[in-house]
């Protein structure tokens, strides 16, 4: 396994991201190791795209996506769960939302923080969609802007060398993204691999209805 340095995460998102695709993300607690294999990713481009959580600006919720490449930009969403990405670029607020994975280590260790309840999920499912990735891996707050090139409990490497070429995948638009950044014509941002059962199912955003007065 190859450690990306961090000058070839250093660049736009929309081309580091499907090279993501079939790298292994792991996270080492004291409840032991679980890594996935990633198979499903989505590129957000800061200012130049609307459905970034950074568009309009660093906040202090996004602060990590200025920060260098090759951090964990963790975030809470919805009121339900934690979602993880990869921060790409040069301090300009990008990052690469990891949205399915395969579990490849830490099986049972991902299934107990799955399953609250007793039932028994295909493992397939452990890490299909970014609240269940987060999840399985034990991502909180508290692993916001964690480097996963360096020794700490995050790693992110490749199977073999550096992949200037991505595996054969397919792109379309983003999931759950309103506005103009859920324009699938304009930002076809999702990349997934073909026919791997963890990857998520495509849901367009749905709009936020206005209560009546």
């Amino acid at each position: 396994m190859t450690r990306p340095d961090r000058a070839w995460l250093a660049r736009d998102p929309v081309v580091v991201a499907p090279l993501l695709l079939g790298a292994t993300l792991a996270h080492d607690t004291a409840e032991g190791r679980v890594a996935i294999r990633i198979t499903e990713v989505e590129a957000y481009r800061g200012a130049d795209d609307p459905g970034a959580h950074s568009f309009r600006g660093r906040t202090a919720r996004n602060a990590t996506m200025f920060g260098d490449a090759g951090h964990l930009y963790a975030y809470f969403t919805y009121g339900m769960h934690h979602a993880i990405n990869v921060v790409a670029g040069e301090r300009e607020g990008f990052g690469i939302l990891v949205r399915a994975g395969a579990v490849v280590e830490g099986e049972p260790l991902a299934r107990r923080r799955r399953e609250a309840k007793p039932r028994r999920s295909p493992i397939v499912e452990l890490a299909r969609g970014p609240g269940n990735v987060a999840q399985a891996l034990g991502a909180t707050l508290a692993d916001d802007g964690a480097d996963l090139l360096g020794d700490g409990p995050w790693t992110l490497a490749v199977d073999g060398p550096l992949p200037t070429h991505p595996l054969p995948h397919r792109t379309g638009p983003r999931v759950g993204v309103s506005g103009d950044g859920g324009d699938g014509t304009r930002f076809p941002w999702r990349c997934w691999l073909p026919d791997e059962p963890s990857v998520s199912a495509y849901r367009a955003a749905t709009p936020r209805r206005r209560q009546a007065t």
